[in-house]
């Protein structure tokens, strides 16, 4: 028999967590490089193509997408997730879920979600207190049996015992479960940019903006990088 329980994090659980964190970010790398390939300036002809040739071209795309994804894995890995302990489990502010899968007697962790507080930048909620879920990844064997809903809804009701305003989310717009999933809760594109946190360069090339959704109703965000 197979059973699933969302509860707090174990220390014990730490290897597996950084696996799934690892493989939850870098799985967009491949994905984010085909659809960045298939847009209509690096398609055409253009004097860096006519520069670089066939393979090298590719390479620096590739590059490009990896850079973005992998910047992102490094800074959390050296910042919040360095210490779930201290800058979750021993926080009140901020929250840290993990999906545990019984099967058999055994115990495997299946799902995360990582959550803190920060205030808002946005120009039409300076200072809202937030809720930033900055990492929610379900593993890809036990995907599409309601893990992610679960996480979501248990963040949002922690969000609601915090006293906060709003729960944002940053995920790849390559992640269409994940975004049919917002959607479904009521979340709506509000604001496009094209901070991705790397050099703009590197963005351009790999064709990416940063787009706000918005839940209107409990008043929750997501951010999404979006290839367009």
């Amino acid at each position: 028999a197979v059973s699933s329980i969302i509860g707090p994090y174990k220390s014990t659980d730490k290897s597996a967590i950084v696996s799934l964190f690892h493989f939850g970010i870098l799985e967009h790398v491949y994905p984010a490089f085909f659809k960045a390939m298939s847009h209509p300036n690096h398609i055409g002809s253009s004097y860096f193509q006519a520069v670089l040739r066939g393979g090298a071209w590719a390479c620096l795309v590739y590059y490009c997408c990896h850079e973005i994804y992998d910047a992102y894995l490094r800074r959390k890995l050296e910042t919040e997730v360095a210490d779930i302990q201290a800058n979750f489990s021993d926080s009140q502010a901020n929250g840290f879920w993990v999906v545990a899968m019984e099967l058999n007697g055994k115990s495997k962790v299946a799902g995360l979600l990582a959550a803190v507080k920060s205030d808002g930048w946005d120009a039409d909620a300076v200072d809202t207190p937030s809720l930033e879920a900055f990492q929610l990844v379900v593993s890809f064997n036990q995907r599409r049996k309601g893990l992610g809903t679960q996480l979501l809804v248990t963040a949002v009701e922690f969000c609601k015992e915090q006293g906060l305003s709003r729960v944002i989310v940053e995920i790849s717009s390559l992640q269409t479960a994940a975004i049919s999933l917002f959607r479904k809760l009521g979340f709506t594109v509000t604001f496009v940019n094209s901070n991705t946190h790397a050099n703009h360069l590197v963005s351009k090339l790999a064709r990416i903006n940063v787009i706000l959704y918005l839940h209107n109703i409990c008043v929750c965000t997501m951010y999404i990088y979006m290839y367009i």
